[in-house]
This record gives structure tokens, C-alpha cells and sequence, in this order.
């Protein structure tokens, strides 16, 4: 680690020339400076008032001027060459738009592709400075009774974070085929791309682990000794991540599923290894809830077996109106409305006699649970249009007050 730290101070030895201190100098008056440089280009040259085409058009001029000098200007073409790269990444996401799902393709960038950019531009910039290959045989230390190198290290870090991050669209695909062979439900092929990405990303750790070369024998112990502190400190976490793996092998709780949280329906977005986030409709909230509290309490879910929902709209009609008339109304209005389904076929019914009207409840089905609440606004909007039209009423308690007389004067 001092070696490491020996060599980073190194560089620092290259500011002392004169060519190295004038290129930072430019790029870091191009980069921090490029709103006034735009306001001072816009007049003469409208596309200037673009940093994307300001920032290339400084970093070229001046590694022209730097040339025409007899002066060193590979920092300043390394800065513009970076740049043009930074803005290419516009492209790789247009393409990859057209096979990718947007929030997914969001996932992707920002975790994988622009950080992979990144690491990509600092290797660049040090190979400036340093040769990578002779930083990679720096030794860091012995852990778990093996010599590791930065190299080896930093290799296995990579490797870890790309199959982390990067994994979830070829398993989406590879799920998508798998799907379409054996015609599993949408539900099913979201819980294969998660054991997917389960399982590729633990064989990554493990080769991972045997390419820094890791004693086997020091981390079984150390597993051991893990292990009794999953029964004391973590043992929660480690419930949620058998209970998340469960699930999905079970495929009680899966993404896409509609199950009923508070009294809400919310549908499952994501599984993951210590909680599931569920989306609320209703105020556009999302839920986070630990995997073990599936096996630890009721779930009402509404797309086990599919995804019908019979719901109902309670209504009230005066005493004086047919109940007849009022059932074969409410059934009429609730065939009408679009997203009621014919079939099963809507059921009006007499629930009961109040002290100032008659209860009804008009039963439908409908092909979303997430629409509940929309459709039965829908529903008893109509009821009220219908209600007005024909003329049926429908009563609220009253109360009738008498002014009653003290007893007569003698």
C-alpha cells in the first residue's frame, strides 16, 4: 500500500514541467469556463450557444495552437478525444433504445455504461503518467493468507460490478426465450431473469475470489465464523434473503403480481434480495417491504391465478321505488360502462331494509386491480346520471325537530 501511495505522489512530479502545467491549465479554463466562452462565440457563431460543440471547438483550437508552437498537446487531444467520447454515449443509447425497455436502458447507463466510460478515461489519463501494467504488480497486502496485487484486485472488483450491473437485460432476453418455448406466464419470466442474475452474479464472486486468490481454507473459516453472527446481529437480513429466494422459487410473490397492502392494491415492480418494492396507484407511491413479512402475515393477492377482480358499488333508493326496477337499473348501467366486463355478467342486489332506505350493491368484474378505484368512481357517477333521469331517489337521514309546550300556568 505505501508503494501505491509512492507512485500516486509521483505524478504529481509531472506538474513541474512547464508543457504539463499550461495544457491543465487550458483544459480546466475550457471545462470551468465554458459559459462564458459560449455567451462570447454566440454572436459570431450561432451554434456556439451549444457546450457540446463549444467545448470541441476550444479543446481544437487550442491543441492546433499548441502544435503550430512546438508544443506538447497530447493532454488537450486526450481531453477532446474523451469529450467526443462522453457525447458518442447519446448514440449508444439511441441504438440501444430500440431493444431495450427505457427503464431498464436508464438502469444501464447510469450503472454500467458511463461508469464503464469512466474507468475507461482514467485508465487513459493515467497511462499518461504511469504504466498501468507496472501498478497492477503493486502488491496491496496478504489477505486470507494470500499475497494480493492491485492488479488482481482491481480485476475482480470489475468483474463483481459488471455482472452486478449489467446482467439484468441478458437475462431479461434470456428469460424472454425461455418464455417463449414453454409459455410461461410474464409473472414467471420476471422471476427467472431475477434467479438469472442470482446465480450468474455468485459465480462471479466466486471465480472472483479464486482470481485474487484467496486461501479457500481462511475464508471457510471465516464463513464459519459468519455464520454465528447471522444468528445475533444479521440474522433479519439473512431471513429476508432466503425468504426472497424462496419466493421465487415458490412464485407466490412475483413482479407484475397485484396483491392488496392496507387496503390498497399494489402491484410487485421488483424482488430483491432483502425487500420487494410494490407500486401504489393511488397516490403513486412505492413500498418497501422486507421478503419475510410474505411468509409471516396474510396476503390478499389478485393475479395468482389470474387477473380478474369482482368488486362492487354500494348504492341507497327510497322506499318508495320497486326494487325490481332499481336491480334491473343498476345492472343496465353497469353493462354500459367500457371497462366493466360482460362476462361475468354484472349482479345488482337487495343487500337490506334501513331506517330510511333500501341498500343495494351492484357487483362487476373487472380485468385490471389496479383500475378498482377508477372504475367504481365511473360506476357510481353513472348511477347518479341514472338516478336523476329517471327520477329515483336517493335519501339521506332527516331529522324533524317540534317545539313542545311547558305544562299550563294555574
Amino acid at each position: 500500500m505505501n508503494l501505491l501511495l509512492m507512485e500516486i505522489a509521483g505524478w504529481f512530479g509531472y506538474l513541474q514541467r512547464i508543457e504539463v502545467r499550461v495544457q491543465v491549465i487550458l483544459l480546466l479554463l475550457v471545462f470551468l469556463g465554458q459559459g462564458v466562452f459560449r455567451r462570447w462565440l454566440a454572436p459570431r457563431f450561432p451554434l456556439a450557444r451549444r457546450s457540446d460543440v463549444v467545448v470541441p471547438l476550444l479543446l481544437g483550437l487550442f491543441s492546433l495552437l499548441l502544435g503550430l508552437g512546438g508544443l506538447p498537446n497530447g493532454l488537450v487531444l486526450l481531453g477532446l478525444l474523451l469529450y467526443l467520447g462522453w457525447l458518442g454515449l447519446g448514440g449508444v443509447r439511441q441504438l440501444l433504445g430500440r431493444f431495450i425497455q427505457p427503464q431498464q436502458l436508464q438502469l444501464l447507463e447510469t450503472r454500467l455504461i458511463r461508469p464503464a466510460y469512466l474507468l475507461v478515461a482514467a485508465l487513459l489519463v493515467i497511462r499518461v503518467f504511469d504504466n498501468p501494467q507496472d501498478l497492477a504488480l503493486i502488491p496491496l497486502g496478504e489477505w486470507f493468507g494470500s499475497e494480493v496485487t492491485l492488479g488482481s484486485f482491481f480485476m475482480a472488483v470489475v468483474i463483481v460490478y459488471v455482472l452486478a450491473m449489467g446482467t439484468g437485460p441478458p437475462a431479461q432476453g434470456l428469460a424472454w426465450l425461455v418464455q417463449r418455448g414453454l409459455g410461461i406466464s410474464n409473472g414467471s419470466r420476471r422471476a427467472l431473469a431475477l434467479m438469472i442474475r442470482y446465480v450468474v452474479v455468485s459465480i462471479g464472486i466466486v471465480w472472483a475470489l479464486d482470481h485474487v486468490g484467496f486461501n479457500r481454507t481462511a475464508i471457510l473459516a471465516v464463513a464459519g465464523g459468519l455464520s454465528v453472527g447471522l444468528g445475533f446481529g444479521i440474522k433479519e437480513v439473512f431471513s429476508n434473503f432466503v425468504s426472497g429466494l424462496w419466493l421465487l422459487c415458490e412464485g407466490s410473490v412475483r413482479p407484475g403480481e397485484v396483491l392488496v397492502i392496507d387496503g390498497d392494491p399494489c402491484e410487485v415492480r421488483s424482488l430483491g434480495l432483502r425487500a420487494a418494492v410494490l407500486w401504489r396507484n393511488r397516490d403513486n407511491a412505492e413500498l418497501v417491504i422486507p421478503n419475510q413479512m410474505f411468509f409471516t402475515t396474510t396476503t390478499v393477492t389478485y393475479t395468482g391465478s389470474d387477473t380478474l377482480r369482482r368488486t362492487q358499488v354500494l348504492v341507497s333508493a327510497a322506499y318508495h321505488h320497486d326494487p325490481n326496477d332499481v336491480i334491473a337499473l343498476l345492472e343496465d348501467i353497469a353493462r354500459s360502462q367500457p371497462r366493466v366486463l360482460p362476462t361475468p355478467a354484472p349482479k345488482a342486489l337487495l343487500l337490506g331494509y334501513g331506517e330510511s332506505s333500501i341498500s343495494y350493491a351492484l357487483r362487476f368484474w373487472i380485468a385490471n386491480p389496479m383500475d378498482n378505484v377508477s372504475i367504481c368512481s365511473e360506476v357510481q357517477a353513472a348511477v347518479w346520471k341514472a338516478f336523476q333521469q329517471r327520477g329515483i331517489e336517493i335519501p339521506f337521514p332527516q331529522q324533524v325537530q317540534y317545539r313542545v309546550e311547558g305544562p299550563p300556568k294555574s
